[in-house]
């Protein structure tokens, strides 16, 4: 996937400016495809060289102007086109996996506390996502393909940030185990639980 599928796929939901295509790939696209803000910017440009997208300036008082991005007939067409085509499996690396690769070369207390620091972090965003889930889907349904789409992303952002926090504390066990020393796991409402 290019950087300019995404940005066709977001501007399919709704015209956007620039700023609110930064802001949409922060808080949701942003889960599962990166892309800092100046990228964002650049590939609009090409995308708009490519005639896929139109500028609209909308005229602003006591503000810069804005130009407001659309897709264009041409921008459809590539986007179908692009969705046609096999997706390739996402490649891991993850430098903490590598660690744990070579676990009888290095210390195990710096692993532990990244460890710890992983568990909640995807326990973080396990909760971001429940919470998403039950404000933009309460009763677990949705209406519409884009609905769908968007409750099926969540549904399985939820599952894998939840497995990699059960991971994060297997490991954790296992360490301590290796170890001799007690497992202190951070707990999602801020306590600390000793094993």
């Amino acid at each position: 996937m290019a950087l300019g599928d995404a940005i066709l796929a977001c501007l399919t939901e709704r015209p956007m400016t620039g700023y609110e295509l930064a802001k949409t790939f922060d808080s949701s696209i942003g889960f599962f495809w990166k892309a800092d803000h100046q990228q964002i910017y650049r590939e609009l440009s090409k995308l708009r060289d490519r005639g896929y997208i139109q500028g609209r300036e909308v005229v602003q008082s006591g503000k810069p102007n804005k130009l407001v991005y659309t897709l264009t007939p041409e921008g459809r067409t590539a986007l179908r086109h692009w969705a046609a085509r096999p997706s390739t499996p996402a490649s891991t690396k993850d430098d903490l996996l590598v660690r744990l690769h070579a676990l009888d070369s290095i210390d195990i207390e710096p692993l532990r506390a990244d460890l710890m620091a992983r568990l909640e972090h995807h326990r973080d965003r396990h909760a971001n996502y429940e919470r998403i889930l039950k404000k933009r889907f309460p009763d677990g349904t949705a209406e519409g393909k884009l609905d769908l789409g968007n409750l099926l992303l969540l549904r399985l952002g939820a599952r894998h940030e939840q497995m990699v926090a059960d991971f994060c504390e297997e490991a954790l066990e296992a360490l301590s185990a290796m170890s001799g020393k007690a497992t202190v796991v951070p707990m999602e409402d801020g306590k600390r639980e000793k094993g």
